[in-house]
Parts: structure tokens; sequence; C-alpha cells
């Protein structure tokens, strides 16, 4: 086999590996291309540039999506990576990696730099907006010097990923791993005279109305920011032997999904029934209800108020009057079930889906379901 042609097929293989997302870096998608296209020892020389892997994952996205539907993505990503340059003013963010160079494929960051003394103070910003976010340390080792890498992922809609240098880096020119040159970047201005020359479009006022929507925070990414930390709420094996409140309402929602896996507010009640455990354990149906508030349905609400008197219910400890009248209401037999799940969803071991995984559920019911 000849170099050039070898080479060709192992960038075109570690094209498809990264643009399927079975592999993330480059070095990694050479390397897996490389065994499953020569079972024999290769030279160096012969494994693709990252430049050429780059070139194959763009030429997949345009097969894939066609032209106008890339092109589409493309402005989309690049309007929502400007709206988030606004708001990160104060940290001198720059845009940098494939939206800003027009390279992206299927689940494409928008990669951002901001500088920042203090990760914290990003931390506080994204609490500020009411977006769900995780921080993630990252050790890399370069020319036998090793960095710690701060990075911020938060969820939107696109995936975001902030990484956090120090001030005194902010002239700084950074090189890429795919061409070895000063990486590209830009800030506001010049990311939005891009979009207008580009795109054809007043990126301005376009931003302008992404702002005006985005006043009320999206409601998936307030519901997992109100279930995460039931991860640290420990609660009485007597009760509970399957450990943490996020696991338990894991369990709950698989349980109410199989009984009713087209039913959104019945869904929402059975992840979201004790995530004021984490705001205040002493009254936790009012304080969800608090946190809820404006986010969900009232059927939900009322699911969610009266999940402890449906264990009432069922151990006959109720009184007959209150009984009454929660048998008359119409929801009544689904507050049985919710409490069913309830008492059910305590098993340890119990394999579940992630919060994020179950919101992405309810969030798709209406097209699944039609």
């Amino acid at each position: 086999m000849s170099s050039p042609k070898l080479r060709r097929q192992i960038a075109w293989e570690a094209a498809r590996l990264m643009y399927s997302r079975e592999c993330s870096e480059y070095f990694t998608a050479k390397q897996k291309a490389a065994r499953r296209i020569y079972r024999g020892w290769i030279k160096p020389a012969d494994l693709p540039t990252n430049a050429e892997i780059r070139e194959q994952v763009q030429l997949l996205a345009r097969i894939s999506e066609g032209d106008q539907g890339y092109s589409k993505r493309l402005l989309e990503m690049r309007l929502r990576a400007a709206w988030w340059l606004r708001k990160l003013t104060p940290f001198h963010p720059k845009l940098i990696g494939s939206v800003l160079t027009g390279s992206i494929r299927e689940g494409s960051d928008i990669d951002i730099h901001v500088f920042a003394a203090s990760p914290q103070s990003i931390a506080i910003a994204l609490d500020e907006l009411g977006v769900f976010y995780h921080m993630q340390r990252k050790r890399v080792e370069k020319h036998g010097e090793q960095r710690v890498f701060t990075h911020l992922h938060v969820r939107d809609t696109f995936p975001i990923e902030l990484t956090v240098y120090h001030p005194s880096l902010l002239g700084f020119r950074f090189r890429s791993s795919i061409t070895g040159k000063a990486i590209e970047r830009v800030g506001i201005a010049e990311l939005e005279r891009m979009i207008a020359m580009e795109h054809d479009v007043d990126a301005n006022a376009q931003v302008e109305q992404l702002s005006a929507m985005d006043l009320c925070p999206d409601r998936a990414n307030v519901f997992l920011s109100l279930l995460i930390p039931l991860e640290n709420v420990r609660q009485s094996p007597h009760y509970h032997p399957e450990g943490d409140a996020l696991f338990h309402s894991m369990q709950v929602f698989a349980l109410a999904k199989d009984l009713m896996p087209y039913d959104e507010e019945f869904l929402l009640a059975a992840l979201l029934h004790d995530i004021g455990k984490a705001i205040d354990p002493q009254n936790h149906v009012c304080s969800s209800l608090e946190a809820l508030e404006g986010f969900i349905s009232e059927r939900t609400a009322w699911l969610i108020r009266h999940h402890m008197e449906a264990h009432k219910i069922h151990e006959r400890t109720i009184g007959a009057r209150r009984r009454k009248r929660l048998a008359a209401h119409p929801w009544f037999d689904d507050l049985c079930l919710l409490g069913e799940c309830d008492r059910a969803g305590r098993v340890p071991g119990m394999e579940v889906e992630t919060p994020e995984a179950a919101l992405d559920y309810i969030e798709q019911l209406d097209e699944m379901f039609e």
C-alpha cells in the first residue's frame, strides 16, 4: 500500500471516528484509525496531520447535513457564541475553535477562552445567569511539563466549554495542535463583523433577539440545577436503604416512565418530587414548590404537594375526611400511582439513567408521541 493512499485512508477513518463522537482527540482518533486500517507498524510520517483530519471531518459534515443545513447550524452556533461573549464581557472572552473556523461537526462545542484570577468568579457569573455547568480540572503533560487547565462545561442550546486563564495571559498567543500556528481567536466585535460578512445577517439585531428570549432561563437547566444537589443529600437508611436523594429520584422517575411513558406532567412530578430536600429538609414539599414555581403545570405541582399524603393513604394513617377530599380530586389515581413509585424506588444498586438523560427524554415527548 502506497504511503499517500494509506495516509488518506487513515485520515478518513479518523475523521469518521471524530464525527461520530467515538473519539474526541485527534491523536486518539488517528491511532485508532491506523490500527483499523493497517495491521503492521506505521511510520509516523504516514500518519495524517490534524489539519488533514479536520478537512475530512468538514467534508463528512457537509455530506451528512448538506451545505444548507451545515451553514444554518454554523450561523446558529456563531450567534449563540456572540450571546455568550456579551454575557462574559468582564472576563475578556475570546471565541476559538471549530465555530470560529467553520469546521463544526455534530456535537461540536462552542469553545471560549475567558480570563480571571479565579475560576470561582466565572462560576458566580454562570450562577447569576441561571445555567447548569460543571467544573473540570484537567492535567495535561506536554514536552515534559505538567499543567492544569480549568474548564467550565455549560449546558446550553449548544454545549459551551469555557477555558479559564489568568489575566496575565490575555496577550499570550496560544498555539494550535492542528496547525502549530497561533490559535485564531476573536472578540465580540470581530465575531459580529464575521457573521455579517459571511452570513449576510445583522448580528447585533439577532443577538439582541436572543437576549430578549433568554430573559427566562431554560426550564431543563433549572430542573437540572435543582436535581444535582440531591446527590449530596443522605437519607435515613431505615426508610431509604438505596442511598442519596438523587439516586432515589432517578429510581422513582424510571418506575413512572414504565407506567406512564407519555405523561410529561406525571414524569416531572416523579423526577422532581424531592428537590426541596437539598433546600430545606425540614419542609421539603413547600421548598420544592417554591423553587419550581412558574416552571411546572398545576397538575405536576398538585402531585408534588400531596405526595407525602399518598404514603399516609397507603398506610391508612390519614384522616377519613382528608382521604375523602383527596379521593374526590380528578388526579387522585395519579397521586396513588406516584406514591407506589416513590415507595418502590428504594432499591440499593438499581441501574438508573442520568438526570440529563431523563430531562432529554421529557423534552422529546412531544416529538415521540405527537
